[in-house]
Order: structure tokens, then sequence, then C-alpha cells
């Protein structure tokens, strides 16, 4: 069997990794289209480790971007995101990547697709998977985009050029609303007679956050420990499918489950304290205003989904919700997050009023850069 080749740029924006594709390169039919996608990242792969793909085996290391430049007045590029399933041959496009969004801008103007003169370049970008508006901000030297600079992210080693990200009107990006459930706390009967407090908002994309201490846990623990264990992990699964039936993802547990798996998302969350980081340091309680353990895709996050982590600031600056209750008043909105990473910070600009409550915009920064341009191979039938 001979091998086709697609044009693609592999990048990291942010702490996730995806495989950059034109349109252009690209059939029209979503399921041939599928095809590149999971040929290329390496699913499905029983061993978990995507081996035969650019994939690497995690849900931050599993994605596919697609950009085209865009008839949408005052918008630069068209921005789809696909979140490759490691076990299944399944390509979800029911949310988007924040922290691959990092990555739209500078690659919208290495490409050519957007002219950008040397100092800050603003790309508008129309995300289709939630027909939101962000802005990407960032410097431009010699006509592409900065890679150099002194800006670390937790999660990621070194430091490079800083980007900024506005996401606009970001309040039910997959719901049509910020409260889905009219509610800003709800509480769940679980299949074992017990009940739980959650909190389901949507903004940049459906989350559900639960307390930490309600599953005898601190939001301090380490990847490692959760994913040894299964129970709770399977607890968290039940809570997630139960809370995306309350904010209208689907009609049953089973479905949310079964079809839904990268929304909701769902977090524990804690108050600010010390705890272990990746590298070996310990993170303090002053550092942070919000300590937060989240789910991706079943699996534990390294540091945190940036789309999760933008709901979750804006869950934390709405009066009276279970976050709100645990988190340090920030300034202006920021909440700085305890990953096991170390501290994210993120503003949100919330105008809080219940179940009325609206976000104008939310506030980030990231990095991003390109690793390998050229041609990815997938196997002839694939396309």
């Amino acid at each position: 069997m001979t091998q086709e080749r697609v044009p693609a740029a592999f990048i990291r924006g942010g702490t996730s990794k995806g495989v950059f594709f034109h349109g252009r390169d690209l059939p029209a039919d979503l399921a041939a289209r599928n095809a590149i996608f999971l040929a290329a990242i390496g699913s499905p792969d029983p061993y978990g480790r995507q081996l035969d793909g650019l994939g690497g085996g995690l849900s931050s290391l599993s994605k596919v971007v697609v950009i085209e430049p865009s008839d949408r007045p005052g918008i630069d590029v068209d921005y789809t995101f696909g979140q490759v399933v490691v076990d299944a041959p399944e390509v979800d496009y029911g949310a988007t990547c924040g922290n691959l969004s990092s990555a739209v801008g500078p690659f919208a103007v290495d490409e050519g697709l957007v002219d950008a003169a040397d100092g800050e370049a603003v790309v508008r970008i129309y995300n289709t998977n939630t027909a939101k508006v962000l802005e990407s901000r960032f410097a431009v030297r010699d006509g592409a985009a900065e890679t150099q600079g002194n800006f670390i992210i937790p999660g990621v080693a070194g430091s490079a050029a800083r980007v900024r990200l506005d996401f606009l009107d970001p309040g039910g990006a997959g719901t049509g609303s910020l409260i889905p459930s009219g509610q800003i706390n709800d509480v769940i009967e679980l299949a074992d007679g017990g009940s739980v407090e959650i909190c389901c908002i949507d903004a940049t994309t459906p989350c559900v956050f639960i307390a930490a201490f309600d599953l005898g846990l601190s939001a301090t623990e380490l990847p490692t420990d959760l994913e040894a264990m299964g129970g709770v992990l399977a607890k968290l699964e039940e809570i997630r499918a139960l809370a995306g039936v309350r904010m209208g993802l689907g009609d049953s547990a089973a479905e949310i489950s079964n079809s839904s798996r990268a929304s909701p998302k769902i977090a524990m969350v804690g108050p600010p304290a010390n705890a272990p980081l990746l590298d070996g340091s310990t993170m303090t309680s002053d550092q942070v205003d919000l300590s937060v353990r989240m789910i991706s895709m079943g699996q534990p996050h390294r540091a945190v989904p940036l789309t999760g982590g933008m709901c979750l600031a804006v869950a934390a600056n709405l009066a009276g919700s279970l976050v709100h209750r645990m988190a340090r008043p920030g300034k202006d909105g920021d909440v700085r997050l305890g990953t096991p990473s170390g501290p994210i910070p993120i503003g949100a600009k919330v105008e809080s009023a219940g179940a009325n409550s609206t976000v104008d915009y939310i506030t980030t920064y990231r990095t991003a850069r390109r690793l390998m341009e050229g041609n990815v191979l997938v196997p002839s039938g694939s396309e």
C-alpha cells in the first residue's frame, strides 16, 4: 500500500500539540477528512500510545486544526478544532481548544493568510465549533510571528514570545446559555443513592464543577495519583454524564458517555492550598486563588484544558457558585488557577446577576511554536 502526502504543520500551542491543515488541502467530505485525521494522529490505538501517528496518547496531544480564510465581515480566518479520540475511530468537534487557539493567529500570518507588519499583529478568528470570535495578539518580526521571548507558562519548558487571547462574548458556546441548567448550582442524585452539588457553566466550553472534598479529595492530587483511583474517575464520569443531561447536551447519561466525551468537561475544585507539582517543586497557597484538577477525555489533565480553565475563571466570578465560595477574591476578575503544572492566571469580565449573568470577555496568555512543517503521510484510501 502506498501513502498519500497531505500538507500540514505540527505545532505546539500552549500546553497542547496538534497537526494544522489548510482547508484547501483537505477533501470537503467530513468522513474523508476524519479518515486523514485519524491516520495522521494514530487512532484508534487500543494500546493508548498512538505510536503509528503524531499523537502522544493523551487528549492534549491528540488534536487537529483546520484553518481557512474567512468570508465573514471583520473576521480574518475560520478555525475548526477536532479532538481525536485515542482509543476509538472518532473525531469530536463538540468543543474548541483554547491552547491550540494560541497557535492559530501565528499560523495565519506565517502562512500568508493574514498580512501583518512588524510590531503587534491582531488576528480576528471565528471558531466554527462554538460560533464564537476570539482575538489573537502577538509580535511579528520580519513578516513572521515572533517565537523568541521571555514569557513562561506552566507545563512548558523554557520561554517564548507571548500570545494574548481575548475570547469575546464566550457565554453559551456549546449550549446557547451561560448557565444552561437555569441555576448556578444544582444537586444531582447518583446511582449509589448519594447526591452531589454541581455547578454547570458554559463559557468557551460547557463544564461541570464539583467540590473535591465531596469525593474525599483536595484538588491538589497529582495526575498519576488520580489515574490510580479508578473508583473516583468512574464517579466523575457518572457526574459528568448526568450534568451533561442537565445542561441539555444529550437525552441520557449513556448518550453523553458514549457520544460526547469532550463535552462537558469536569473538574474538581478546592480552596488555595500547597500542592506538589509535576516538576518536583511545591506550589504554595499564596500563589493561587483556587485549586483545580480537571479531567479531559477521561484522563486527568497535566495542567488544565485552557477552555476549561477559562470557564472555571468565569464560575469563580459568579457570586453564589460553589466555585466562588472556594476561590480567593482576585483583582478585576483575575483568577490564578492552581494546576498540576503550576499557577495559571486567567482574567474574566463577568456581570454577575444570578441566572441572568453575562460575560463580556475572557483574557489569557499562552505561547506557541511551529515544530515541523511539510507533509503528513497517510495510507492511500484515507482520503
